[in-house]
């Protein structure tokens, strides 16, 4: 099995989902009790927040590349960083990585062109919903990625970074964000929805609402590093 290195703690309640999820399509796949040899790397939150504040991509991806090298230094074989709003400077943390990675974007992409999903809501951290690099990805392949209004782009964020990555779930932040699904349905007839944060599925774990699928964005990252570990 090819050691998998996981660049993690961005934030720490998916990078747990990240592991679990891992270990249990390993197990699905395997039938000789065995585990998934992985590698860890626990990184800064704050640290990564600030850099992008400050638009310093150079030094988001500086930081990004020496930690991957730790991995590398560590034995892993390939790779992935367990978030979406580090993405930004994938592209170039790709090309200067001393291993193999897999991106997050490119898997999100694969899964919704597999589903014949043309018209797709983004959600994520501002970060994530205000850049380019998810609709640079997706636009190649005909998927048109549609960002909720400026307001609820505003609630997103702060509910992300201020509830769900310490850890708190609360049914009417559940609420609220599948009320911003239903308005987007109605107003732009999207025909999906990608969880382009990875906490987001931990408090919005439905596959469909309302007739409009929506894709865990960890889900299929995680499933596509499991596939290259038995490749």
């Amino acid at each position: 099995m090819k050691t998998l290195g996981i660049i993690g703690g961005v934030g720490p309640e998916s990078t747990v989902e990240y592991y679990r999820t891992i270990v249990a399509l390993y197990r699905g796949r395997v039938r000789d009790g065995s585990y998934p040899h992985l590698i860890l790397n626990s990184i800064d939150l704050g640290k990564e927040i600030d850099l992008i504040d400050r638009d310093d991509r150079r030094g988001l991806a500086d930081f990004l590349v020496i930690e991957v090298e730790k991995l590398t230094k560590a034995g892993a074989e390939f790779g992935l960083i367990a978030s979406n709003t580090p993405h930004i400077v994938f592209d170039e943390v790709r090309s200067r990585s001393p291993l193999p990675l897999i991106s997050i974007v490119e898997t999100a992409c694969a899964a919704t062109k597999a589903q014949a999903l043309k018209r797709a809501a983004l959600f994520g951290t501002r970060f994530t919903m205000q850049a380019d690099f998810y609709p640079k990805v997706f636009s190649r392949e005909g998927i048109e990625l549609i960002a909720p209004e400026p307001d609820d782009q505003d609630y997103i964020h702060d509910k992300y970074m201020n509830e769900l990555v310490v850890g708190k779930f609360l049914p009417e932040t559940r609420s609220r964000l599948l009320t911003i699904v239903d308005k987007l349905r109605a107003a732009r007839n999207i025909d999906a929805v990608i969880l382009a944060g990875t906490e987001l599925p931990l408090v919005l774990r439905d596959r469909v609402h309302n007739g409009v699928p929506i894709l865990d964005t960890m889900r299929v990252h995680v499933e596509a590093a499991v596939a290259e570990m038995f490749s």
